[in-house]
């Protein structure tokens, strides 16, 4: 492995750029360089991040470790870890900042390694049969949380899946619900969480009797487990598996002694609803996390706790704040918290008072994440947009924010920007609602639309980027893509995001059509006679809707993993607990909710042509959806592409994969539009 490559890469970026200027193509987004996991040194000079760089024959990415001083200004980043062919993740400052830990896969299965800053070869620390998913060193380096797939019971890491008998046959056996998630069939294993001494000593299990995934599936990280100051107690976010564990929101945080000498304990058992993103303060008398009220409801709002770590006495820190909280940080004082929260079409930076809970805006527009205290004050963060992906920036304690990176100057150089407008008007019930318009530069006629409708529901289509929806690739190719945050969408109060519960083609779809129509008579250059829709997850429930109740609306549609029949959509799921909170139960007690906006009762009124795209490996909407809505389609002679992914899951990921799904989208909606 090689390590401390140096690199000038903002002077190499800045005069490798082409002369002369062109549209954004999905190719520029696919090959986009992709920065995240920020790390700061204790002495708060040097930020450690790691970059993602697209390797489109191999069609996978490629992830390796930079090194930015940020003491001085100016500095260009360097190349720390990096090994053909394997990745570096997830890198982590040791307690006295002389050395760098991370994540590799360089002796095959993913490890953890240590570099030291003054050079040398890294050294691989841990050695766990089958690999670790992740780490979390103690704040005084002498141990170190491993998290990793194992049987559940299992004592250490190195208790790894018994081989099945040779002469064993290849079906599973199941006896309750949860047979698969996401994208992955039930094998028996869970997510548990291992102590390791640094200096030498087996990874042992603190989990004791529980069952459950911790971190949590299939998004959680590091972010549901916290150390105490003294390094003694684990704090841990984890959901009891169990007989009703497809219908649970319930996660509790457990504390547990570092040295597994006790049980974990329930410290949130009075609450049946999510309590997640534990964060200890500076000083250790303090507990943060977020919390919600209503079991079931996936989508309710995430409100700031504290909890007195000695007493167990809480507080709802945020309660008086219509915002969903979405990542936690306590500042360097302890006197406040900084925390992350959609608001009316970005995700900024807020900082919290410990004693009072005032809430102070500190990021403008765009998206904000990634947020990490600096030991002096202020803080570092990754910012992003529809314009660009995310770079790093520090937000001093006093002045302006400061940009510490530009990962992509070399490959967007010469490459247009979109013109990005935002807007309000009357909605559904003549609420307040909001939406963009995305669009070429510099346009002097009419533009065909590209509509594109988010999914969630409960989300935004805010001013962010993405490597899957990216409303910056549809405006560069020559339309102009408008996006509404319709009733159930993030950033606009609770009320707002409840408001879709059992209405999901109701207000949403009466916002769409007004919020289109407001756009029109904005912008001129909008022709919203010649427009395609677009949607994934609800987003293409709502273009099976919108084929039997807007059927004027669209010359074409491009409907992703969406919900077709929703009478098998609930017993194809499997995480119950959402569908079942959105339509008021299960179907069988509720199936006139559920076939109240079941898009299957109105094929009858199908015209609109439809490319289908969905994936085999789709467990959240199975692709037997898909496929039914492709059959409506063709039984009812309706111009019509079923594209299958074979080896995708709810998401397009692979790059080859990205590429293809655009070429096919963006050549429906030419073909349709005339473009």
């Amino acid at each position: 492995m090689k390590t401390f490559l140096l690199a000038g890469l903002g002077a190499m970026a800045l005069a490798a750029g082409p002369a002369v200027a062109r549209p954004f193509t999905p190719s520029d987004m696919v090959t986009l360089d992709r920065a995240s996991a920020p790390a700061v040194s204790p002495d708060g000079k040097w930020l450690a991040y790691q970059l993602r760089s697209t390797d489109l024959s191999a069609n996978k990415g490629r992830i390796d470790l930079y090194l930015l001083h940020i003491g001085k200004a100016g500095q260009s980043p360097r190349l720390i870890a990096s090994m053909p062919d394997k990745n570096e993740t997830s890198p982590a400052f040791s307690a006295d900042g002389t050395a760098l830990y991370f994540q590799s896969n360089a002796s095959g299965d993913d490890q953890l390694w240590r570099a030291a800053l003054s050079g040398g070869d890294p050294v691989q620390v841990s050695k766990a049969p089958g690999g670790i998913t992740g780490f979390l060193l103690s704040p005084d380096g002498s141990r170190v949380v491993l998290w990793a797939d194992r049987p559940v019971g299992a004592k250490t890491l190195d208790d790894v899946k018994a081989d099945a008998a040779a002469d064993a046959g290849s079906g599973r056996v199941y006896d309750k619900m949860f047979v698969r998630h996401w994208d992955t069939w039930s094998d028996g294993q869970r997510s548990q969480i291992f102590v390791m001494p640094l200096a030498s000593g087996p990874a042992v299990s603190v989990m004791g009797a529980l069952v459950g995934d911790t971190p949590s599936k299939p998004f959680g990280g590091g972010e549901e487990i916290a150390w105490s100051r003294d390094g003694k107690t684990l704090f841990f976010a984890l959901r009891e598996a169990g007989r009703i564990e497809p219908l649970s929101t319930n996660l509790d945080i457990f504390s547990v002694p570092a040295d597994g000498s006790a049980a974990p304990t329930n410290l949130t058992d009075a609450n049946d609803a999510t309590d997640t993103l534990p964060v200890v303060s500076p000083d250790g008398k303090w507990l943060a996390y977020a919390a919600m009220k209503r079991p079931g409801y996936e989508s309710d709002r995430l409100v700031l706790t504290l909890r007195d770590i000695a007493t167990g006495e809480t507080r709802a820190l945020t309660q008086g704040w219509d915002r969903s909280v979405g990542s936690i940080a306590w500042a360097a004082d302890g006197k406040s918290l900084l925390v992350t929260a959609n608001d009316v079409l970005d995700n900024p930076v807020f900082r919290v008072d410990a004693a009072s809970g005032k809430v102070t805006r500190l990021t403008e527009k765009g998206h904000a994440g990634s947020v990490v205290p600096l030991p002096q004050g202020g803080f570092v963060y990754a910012l992003d947009s529809i314009q660009s992906p995310a770079d790093f920036w520090k937000m001093p304690v006093k002045g302006r924010p400061v940009r510490l990176t530009d990962v992509n100057a070399a490959k967007l150089a010469g490459v247009d920007d979109v013109s990005v407008e935002r807007f309000s008007f009357k909605g559904a019930a003549g609420d307040t609602v909001w939406g963009q318009i995305v669009k070429p530069k510099g346009v002097t006629g009419k533009l065909p639309v590209a509509f594109l409708v988010h999914g969630g529901p409960q989300g935004s289509f805010g001013d962010s980027w993405s490597y899957r929806w990216n409303p910056k690739a549809f405006a560069a190719h020559g339309y102009a893509a408008v996006t509404i945050d319709f009733h159930g969408s993030t950033g606009y109060g609770q009320a707002f995001v409840d408001s879709i519960n059992k209405d999901w083609g109701g207000k949403p779809l009466e916002d769409l059509k007004l919020g289109l129509a407001a756009a029109a008579a904005r912008d001129a250059h909008i022709d919203a006679g010649n427009a395609c829709a677009l949607g994934a997850s609800y987003g293409g429930y709502m273009m099976n809707w919108i084929e039997g109740q807007w059927t004027d609306g669209f010359r074409c549609i491009v409907q992703h993993d969406g919900v077709f029949d929703a009478r098998a959509m609930a017993y194809e799921t499997e995480e119950l607990w959402f569908d079942e909170w959105e339509h008021g139960g299960p179907y069988y007690e509720q199936a006139g909710e559920y076939e109240k906006w079941n898009p299957v009762n109105h094929v009858d009124q199908w015209k609109t042509p439809m490319l289908v795209v969905t994936g085999e490996k789709d467990f959240r909407i199975p692709y037997t959806q898909g496929l039914a809505a492709f059959t409506a389609l063709q039984r009812r002679d309706i111009p019509s592409k079923l594209l299958v992914f074979p080896d995708e899951n709810h998401w397009v990921l692979k790059p080859k994969n990205s590429l293809q799904w655009y070429g096919e989208a963006l050549g429906w909606l030419d073909r349709w539009t005339g473009k």
